[in-house]
C-alpha cells in the first residue's frame, strides 16, 4: 500500500499534468474501482470539468474540480497514473482515463483493482466519515505530544491507526522504530517525553527525505531498515541483528540485540 510519501509523489505528477485542464470525456474501461457510481454516471458528473487543485491527507489524495467537488484517488496496492498522448503508451491495466482537451489522457492503472475512486460533493464530510487523523507531515510537535500521550498500547498499533496519525503505514512505521531504537511493541504509556519527541523529530526528518526524493528508494540512505528488511540482517554498524515477527497484526521488522 502507498503511503504517504508515495501519495505525494502522485499529487505532484498530478499536479504537473492535470491541473487547470478541461475535461474533455472520460474513458471508462472498468468501473470495478469506482466505489460511488456507476461508470457512465461518473464521466457524465466529469464531462467539461476542470481540475483547479488537489489536497492530500495521509495516503489519501483527493483532486479538486471547477465546482467545488472532490475525486477521490485512494491507490490501493497497484494504482497508479500516467499521463500520455499516443494510444500506444495506454497504461497495461488502465481502468479509466481523463481525457483533457489537449489530447493527452491521465489513466488510471491498477492490475489488482484495489484502488477506491469516489466522486464526492462533500470533501470535509467524507474525511469526518472516516475518520482521519492529521496528516502525519502537518501534525505540530504539540499537538503529536498531546495525541500520543492520551494514548495506550503498542507503539506500531498507534502509528498504524490513520484516525491518529494520517499518513505512515508498515515499512515506514517500523523505519521509525529502527532509526529511534525503539521497539515496535513498546507501550506507549512506558514511552518518556523524550522518546515522544524523539518519535516526532525522527518520523519528520523521514517522512521529508522520503518526499524530497519522490519516494525513489534506490536513494534511501544504505542505513536506512528499508535497504535491508532481512531476518538474521547485521545492521552496517555492527549494533545487533534484524528480527521478524507480527506486531499490531502487521509482518515487522525490528532491531534486536540478540
Amino acid at each position: 500500500m502507498p503511503e504517504l510519501p508515495e501519495v505525494n509523489t502522485f499529487q505532484r505528477y498530478f499536479d504537473e499534468s492535470a491541473l487547470q485542464q478541461r475535461i474533455a470525456r472520460v474513458d471508462v474501461h472498468d468501473d470495478k474501482i469506482i466505489r460511488n457510481m456507476d461508470g457512465a454516471s461518473f464521466a457524465e458528473r466529469l464531462h467539461g470539468r476542470t481540475f483547479t487543485g488537489s489536497y492530500r491527507r495521509g495516503k489519501y489524495l483527493f483532486a479538486q474540480l471547477d465546482n467545488g467537488h472532490h475525486v477521490l484517488l485512494h491507490f490501493g496496492m497497484t494504482g497508479d497514473i500516467k499521463y500520455y498522448e499516443d494510444p500506444i503508451d495506454k497504461p497495461k491495466h488502465e481502468r479509466f482515463a481523463f481525457v483533457f482537451d489537449n489530447g493527452f489522457q491521465l489513466g488510471f492503472d491498477d492490475p489488482r483493482k484495489f484502488a477506491r475512486i469516489l466522486y464526492l460533493e462533500d470533501l470535509q464530510a467524507y474525511i469526518d466519515s472516516l475518520p482521519l487523523g492529521e496528516d502525519a507531515l502537518r501534525i505540530s510537535e504539540a499537538d503529536f505530544l498531546q495525541l500520543i500521550s492520551n494514548k495506550k498500547g503498542q507503539l506500531k498499533a498507534f502509528l498504524l491507526q490513520q484516525q491518529n496519525l494520517a499518513g505512515v503505514g508498515n515499512l515506514y512505521a517500523d523505519e521509525l522504530c529502527y532509526q529511534t531504537r525503539i521497539h515496535p511493541a513498546a507501550r506507549i504509556e512506558s514511552l518518556s517525553l523524550e522518546d515522544k519527541k524523539l518519535l516526532f523529530t525522527t518520523l519528520q526528518k523521514i517522512l521529508n527525505y522520503a518526499v524530497e526524493r519522490r519516494a525513489y528508494y534506490k536513494d534511501y540512505p544504505e542505513d536506512w531498515l528499508w535497504q535491508w528488511r532481512v531476518e538474521g540482517f547485521v545492521p552496517p554498524d555492527g549494533k545487533g541483528v534484524v528480527r521478524k515477527g507480527t506486531i499490531a497484526g502487521r509482518t515487522t521488522y525490528f532491531l534486536s540485540e540478540n
